[in-house]
């Protein structure tokens, strides 16, 4: 618990900074820091010198280098973008040097949950109506949109709704090349997913993406619950939309099915994501929302850590956790195409933190990355995934994603996960249907301010009112609760239709 007295946290004793804990004005004396005087004003979540810094030297949070000064640094010094920057290092992988064994946990927890006539289980029962390529983008919305007139769905109790998938892509693209193989896998897991009942899929006839050969690639086979549609073949839009809206319609009853039912907590799969993140993220939310996940994999849960550019400068603590050598020269693989695929765009893997980062407290990606890594918890690394590969390993796993929130979290859900867990500090909006997205606020302020979109206040660990622990014991607590139905707030707010974006890779023709 932090000491609600201190105006400032230090992280570790090798660190060269403290953390602000609210605004700090100049020729503030921090007695916690044996009489230092600071001598610039400091925001709130930004840092502190705590001793004396020479130009090239490494500077220190959470006893981790995040960057190197590129001038002296005084003690009492605001540490910054004005005087610190990225710079490279060596990192010791130490691949498994840190693995624990978990203990299973002492008593067996249950959820509310939907158990699909194959197996699979789900938080929510939806509907999809899902969009091969983006010319069949308008008729997926025009066919959604005739189910949310008030009353439409009303017969039909036990169906959350029907979710438009559209997208950007699906034409101009090498036919057989890496950029399909990934869209298709990305939409394939979306129409396997247990929280869609059945999906109505929508092509226009003359894409790349020829539904035919996507639906042949991930082995989904159409039928009562996947009902394909081609513009084309049909006659055109309106024809479209009238028969996919016949087809929803036949859906409904057999959505409406769906019962809930006891289910071990071992069948939730959980999307770890960080978006609008400040200098407080790595202390409450993300280290909160690790403790979670230790307690979601004690009891046999999966949760999946992804964000590769917000792991940089981080990977080494992952490696250490890596169940096999070869698990954690995975993501060290997966460290190396992003510094290539940088540098060919000519760009920086240094473009995050976004300015939104930077006037919350964080100055390089290095920094970010270390308290990104903090949601993983501290259970072992089970395995590495490409995007959108389906998960099949229990516990902790990561798959490779952009840092881009929806890039991500929709390689995260065709991966199969079934709740999404978003940390913000700035205060991101954010939604992911037909996974059901908890939002946890780093700071008590934001999360007064956007009380409508917060889930849970994490900042009362910085207020010193709870722990670390407790608080991941509440946000596990809500993870049951809102996997049994429990409605959070983007779902109340109507949040998520919006927020398919698969990530595009290759030449656009």
């Amino acid at each position: 618990m932090a000491d609600s007295n201190s105006l400032v946290i230090t992280l570790h004793a090798d660190d060269d900074v403290a953390i602000a804990r609210g605004a700090i004005a100049a020729g503030t004396v921090l007695r916690e820091l044996n009489g230092l005087i600071v001598t610039d004003d400091i925001p709130a979540a930004h840092k502190v010198a705590v001793r004396a810094i020479r130009t090239g030297d490494p500077v220190r949070r959470y006893g981790q280098i995040i960057g190197f000064a590129t001038q002296p640094i005084e003690p009492g010094a605001h540490v910054h973008t004005q005087n610190v920057s990225m710079g490279d290092f060596a990192r010791d992988y130490a691949y498994g040097t840190n693995v624990k064994a978990v203990a299973p946990a002492p008593q067996a927890l249950t959820f509310q949950g939907i158990r699909r006539a194959d197996g699979r289980v789900a938080t929510r029962n939806y509907i999809g109506v899902v969009s091969t390529v983006n010319c069949s983008a308008t008729v997926t919305k025009l066919v959604t949109q005739h189910f949310s007139a008030p009353g439409a769905l009303d017969a039909w109790p036990n169906v959350d709704g029907i979710v438009p998938l559209t997208h950007s892509f699906g034409c101009c693209i090498d036919h057989n090349g890496e950029g399909i193989q990934q869209l298709r896998r990305t939409i394939g897991g979306y129409v396997r997913h247990p929280n869609f009942a059945g999906v109505v899929v929508i092509g226009l006839g003359c894409e790349a993406n020829q539904m035919g050969a996507m639906f042949v690639a991930e082995g989904v086979e159409t039928g009562e619950t996947v009902v394909p549609l081609v513009i084309q073949e049909q006659g055109g839009t309106q024809k479209t939309v009238d028969a996919a809206i016949a087809a929803v319609e036949k859906l409904l009853p057999i959505a409406n099915r769906a019962v809930r039912e006891p289910l071990p907590v071992s069948h939730l799969n959980i999307a770890l994501q960080c978006g609008g993140s400040d200098g407080y993220s790595g202390i409450t939310a993300n280290p909160a929302l690790g403790a979670a996940v230790d307690l979601l994999v004690q009891h046999g849960g999966t949760a999946i850590l992804s964000e590769t550019p917000e792991i940089y400068g981080a990977e080494h603590l992952l490696t250490r956790r890596a169940i096999t050598p070869e698990v954690g020269e995975k993501i060290v693989e997966r460290i190396h195409w992003w510094e290539s695929y940088a540098e060919r765009e000519k760009g920086s893997i240094d473009n995050n933190p976004t300015p939104g980062n930077k006037a919350g407290g964080l100055t390089t990606i290095l920094e970010k990355s270390l308290g990104a890594v903090a949601k993983s918890g501290s259970t072992p690394l089970m395995d590495v995934y490409r995007y959108a590969e389906p998960v099949t390993a229990k516990g902790l796993v990561f798959m490779d994603a952009p840092g881009y929130d929806p890039m991500g979290a929709t390689g995260q859900i065709a991966s199969g996960a079934n709740l999404v867990l978003f940390t913000t500090g700035r205060g991101s909006c954010f939604g992911a249907k037909p996974a059901p997205s908890i939002k946890l606020a780093t700071n008590t302020k934001m999360y007064a301010r956007m009380i409508d979109d917060m889930d849970i206040n994490c900042g009362d660990i910085m207020d010193g009112d709870t722990t670390v622990e407790q608080k991941g014991r509440e946000i596990f607590d809500m993870i049951i609760a809102v996997a049994s139905g429990a409605k959070s707030k983007s779902e109340a707010l109507g949040v998520g239709n919006e927020e398919f974006v698969p990530w595009m890779i290759g030449a656009q023709m």
